[in-house]
């Protein structure tokens, strides 16, 4: 029996999509404060060099602020910034500091233009390439020059553990949170079981035996 489907019309639905701050700070009068923005359409487009992408709308105070300076940092996001992502999504910067009115803290990069939110468990350095209007939506092409992560998501032997920033992400107008423990990794579906076992703490089901259909099995 097949499932049934609906037609819902050409939506931006793609879900879930990633939950980030956008901190930025432009370069002339009136632009020049420090500033956040709540990005829903970000991505990866290139590994080697990487790149990100990021669409934000001509009309919004941090557009002007990215075109002055050519450079952000897009801050990973975890469930204790959650109320933070999304006043900062709904409230513009050219009229509230941001940063002030949810007691955040703006980090300064060494060797890197653009400010990066304190609170943040990981950022990425990021300067734009190249800029390419779209509609609604401009869209930026960015190099990643550096990342940054918290110490505090490290064991003493340097394996990275990005459960433990307790991420979110944004599905249809809402807000989820990640599970702490992966159901995969990439490459899990042929992986070894002592690697299953080591990475998932668990080792792979059995596929159930099965007769075959007119006799007994053998």
């Amino acid at each position: 029996m097949f499932k049934s489907f609906r037609a819902i019309g050409p939506t931006t639905f793609l879900s879930p999509i990633p939950a980030v701050m956008l901190s930025c700070r432009g370069t002339e009068p009136g632009f020049d404060r420090n500033n956040l923005i709540t990005i829903a359409w970000a991505g990866v487009i290139n590994s080697d060099p990487p790149m990100i992408s990021v669409s934000i709308r001509p009309e919004r105070h941090s557009y002007s602020q990215i075109v002055q300076s050519g450079v952000f940092c897009l801050n990973l996001i975890g469930r204790d910034l959650c109320k933070a992502t999304d006043y900062c999504g709904v409230k513009s910067g050219r009229d509230v500091d941001k940063f002030k009115e949810m007691s955040l803290h703006a980090r300064e990069v060494e060797g890197f233009p653009a400010p990066a939110l304190e609170e943040a468990p990981a950022f990425l350095c990021c300067r734009v390439k190249q800029q390419i209007p779209l509609g609604s939506h401009d869209i930026f092409l960015c190099a990643v020059e550096q990342v940054y992560v918290s110490d505090d998501l490290f064991d003493p032997d340097g394996s990275l553990h990005l459960d433990r920033a307790d991420l979110i992400a944004y599905a249809h107008g809402e807000y989820h949170p990640i599970r702490p423990r992966p159901e995969g990794f990439f490459g899990y579906s042929v992986a070894r079981p002592e690697v299953l076992e080591r990475r998932l703490g668990k080792a792979p089901a059995k596929p159930r035996k099965t007769a075959p259909k007119g006799g007994k099995g053998r």
